[in-house]
C-alpha cells in the first residue's frame, strides 16, 4: 500500500526524451513558410541570437539582420561598460578555467555607461537593421528609455526568472504594463516555464515570452539554486498558456524558447511543443563573427556574490551563415539549422510554424540510441 505523499511529482520532458512523429502528407521543404511577427515587425526567420557578450554585438546585429534573424545586445554587458571591448574578449579567451569567474567578476565591476547605450544602438540603425536590447528588470526603468530614445526598435526584460508579480522592499518596482505603455515599442519578457506565469505575463501586454530557466549549456543555476523545468515541457506549458490567453483576448503572443537546444532536432522539437521562435546561444558563439573567440559565459556568470554561469569553451565551426543555412560540414545537426526546420516541416506536412506546432509528438527516451550502435563505439568522419 503506497504511504501518504507531501506533494505530487509530475513528469517532464528534455529533448532527448521525445521525437517527432512524421506526418500523413509530406510537402517540399522550399513551400515551406518560417516568417515570425513580432508587434509591426516581420523577420524571416524564426531564430534570435541571444544577448551574450560573447555573441552578440552590433556588427553580428547587422549580420543577423542581414540573413533574415535577429540579434539580442546585452545593454548591462561588456558594450556599455567598455568604449572598446575588443581588447577585453582577448582577455577573457586567454585566461586559464580556473581563474575565469573572478576575471568576469573583475572586468564587469565597471559601471554601465549611459552614453555607450546610445552608442551601440545607433550603430546598429546607422547599418539599417532591427535593434533588439535586453537589460534586466532591476535596470529596465533605466536603461529602456536611453535605448528607445536612440533607436531600438525592441526591448527584451530579461532575468533568470521573471513574473508579473514579484514583491520587494523598493517604493515601485518595475511594472511591465507601464514599462509598455511608455515606451511604445514591443516588449519581449522572460524567462519563465510554467502555465501560470506566462499567463500573467501575457496579461500585462508583452509581445513576446522567453521560456527557459537554467537550460543553457553555459547556465549553472540547475546546479547552484536547483531550479529549471526540462524544455519540452517548459515550451508545451508556457504554449498552453498562449493558447488560453488567444482564446480569451484574440492576441495571439510568441513563444520564445530559449536555451538548451544543441541540434537542428532540438530546435524542431521546440516548434512542435509549441514555440513561434527559438534563441540560440553557444550554437551561435560558435561563429566566425561572434566576440568570443570561440568561448562563451553566462548573463549571470559574473555576479558578485553567486555567479549563476560558467566560461566554457566552444570552439569555431563556421560563419553565421554556414550555421544558419549551410551547406553542412559536420553530420551532428549543428550546422544548417533552417535547412533542418524546413526539411522537418516537410516531412510533416506542415506550411507554417503553426502547422508545425499542431504535428504530433511522443515520448522515445531511446530515440538518439536506436540502432546507432556503431555511432556510438567508434568516432565519426
Amino acid at each position: 500500500m503506497e504511504g501518504p505523499q507531501f506533494k505530487q511529482l509530475r513528469r517532464a520532458y528534455g529533448f532527448d526524451e521525445v521525437a517527432i512523429v512524421p506526418g500523413d502528407v509530406t510537402i517540399n521543404p522550399e513551400q515551406t513558410d518560417i516568417h515570425l511577427d513580432i508587434g509591426e515587425y516581420r523577420l524571416e526567420l524564426p531564430i534570435m541570437a541571444a544577448a551574450l557578450d560573447a555573441l552578440s554585438n552590433p556588427q553580428v546585429a547587422v549580420e543577423m539582420h542581414r540573413l533574415g534573424g535577429l540579434a539580442v545586445i546585452n545593454l548591462e554587458g561588456l558594450q556599455t561598460r567598455y568604449e572598446n571591448p575588443d581588447p577585453i574578449f582577448e582577455q577573457l579567451a586567454a585566461v586559464p578555467a580556473a581563474q575565469a569567474t573572478t576575471l568576469l567578476q573583475h572586468l564587469y565591476a565597471l559601471p554601465i555607461q549611459d552614453k555607450f547605450v546610445g552608442d551601440r544602438v545607433r550603430e546598429i540603425k546607422k547599418a539599417g537593421a532591427l535593434c533588439a536590447v535586453s537589460m534586466t528588470p532591476a535596470n529596465t526603468k533605466r536603461l529602456a528609455p536611453l535605448a528607445v530614445e536612440a533607436g531600438a526598435d525592441i526591448i527584451v526584460v530579461q532575468s533568470t526568472v521573471t513574473t508579473a508579480r514579484h514583491i520587494s522592499k523598493s517604493p515601485k518596482g518595475l511594472v511591465i504594463g507601464d514599462l509598455i505603455s511608455e515606451i511604445n515599442v514591443p516588449v519581449l519578457v522572460g524567462n519563465t516555464v510554467s502555465y501560470g506565469a506566462a499567463l500573467e505575463l501575457m496579461e500585462t501586454g508583452i509581445a513576446g515570452l522567453l521560456v527557459g530557466v537554467g537550460p543553457g549549456a553555459i547556465c549553472t543555476s540547475r546546479e547552484v539554486l536547483g531550479i529549471g523545468v526540462p524544455q519540452v515541457t517548459a515550451t508545451m506549458d508556457c504554449a498552453a498558456a498562449r493558447q488560453e490567453y488567444l482564446r480569451r483576448t484574440g492576441r495571439y503572443v510568441p513563444i520564445i524558447t530559449d536555451g538548451g537546444i544543441r541540434t537542428g532536432g532540438d530546435m524542431c522539437k521546440t516548434f512542435v511543443a509549441g514555440a513561434d521562435t527559438v534563441m540560440l546561444g553557444t550554437q551561435l558563439v560558435q561563429s566566425r563573427e561572434a566576440p568570443g573567440m570561440g568561448y562563451s559565459w553566462g548573463m549571470a556568470g559574473f555576479h558578485m556574490d553567486l555567479p549563476r554561469g560558467t566560461r566554457v569553451k566552444v570552439g569555431t565551426k563556421g560563419t553565421l551563415k554556414q550555421i544558419l543555412f549551410g551547406p553542412a560540414t559536420v553530420s551532428d545537426g549543428t550546422q544548417n539549422f533552417v535547412g533542418a526546420l524546413r526539411a522537418c516541416m516537410g516531412t510533416c506536412g506542415a506550411f507554417t510554424i503553426q502547422d508545425m506546432q499542431r504535428a504530433e509528438m511522443i515520448v522515445a527516451p531511446a530515440i538518439r540510441t536506436e540502432g546507432k550502435y556503431l555511432q556510438l563505439t567508434q568516432p565519426l568522419g
